[in-house]
């Protein structure tokens, strides 16, 4: 197992990043202790993987190394095959609605298009690069998820106004 960067470099990309590895994870995940996991498997990546060394190309490393893990930890025997809370939902009084809920609704490609174009500040550009897609697909893609949630917002009474 070596690293690279060495523990001192790792121990500070790790500290600099995990906030938003955290944030992206959970927002792939909607589930805090799934988040906690991909965490500790991404810090395991860096430690053990081979991560670019520039500032940007790390950065954009860390996201796509994230939203990987965190597919594959949505693909898995367990997590397909298990009954979430979340499915008893309906026993418990409405809450008003908020975006980030009507988010987890778009799916994963729409959902992680708006995070990173709208929570993390990228560009169109820069959304393509890290996701491997052509820019105008993300264009296309951010327009669809857009008018997706707008009606998922529409149907739950949400006006702009709350």
């Amino acid at each position: 197992m070596s690293n690279k960067f060495g523990t001192e470099k790792t121990e500070l990309v790790f500290r600099q990043y995990a906030d938003m590895i955290y944030r992206i994870a959970l927002h792939n995940l909607s589930n805090s202790a799934d988040a906690e996991d991909i965490l500790q498997e991404v810090c395991l990546a860096l430690m053990t993987g081979n991560p670019p060394d520039d500032e940007p190309h790390l950065k954009r490393w860390l996201i796509r190394v994230t939203i990987n893990k965190s597919k594959n930890l949505k693909r898995s025997f367990w997590r397909r095959n298990r009954e979430s809370i979340g499915d008893y939902t309906h026993l418990i009084a409405p809450a008003v609605p908020s975006v980030p809920e009507e988010i987890f609704e778009l799916p994963d490609n729409y959902r992680n298009i708006i995070y990173l174009y709208y929570f993390e500040d990228y560009t169109i550009p820069e959304i393509a690069d890290i996701l491997g897609k052509n820019e105008n697909t993300v264009k296309s893609s951010l327009q669809r998820a857009r008018k997706k949630l707008k009606k998922l917002l529409t149907e739950e009474g949400y006006d702009g106004e709350n």
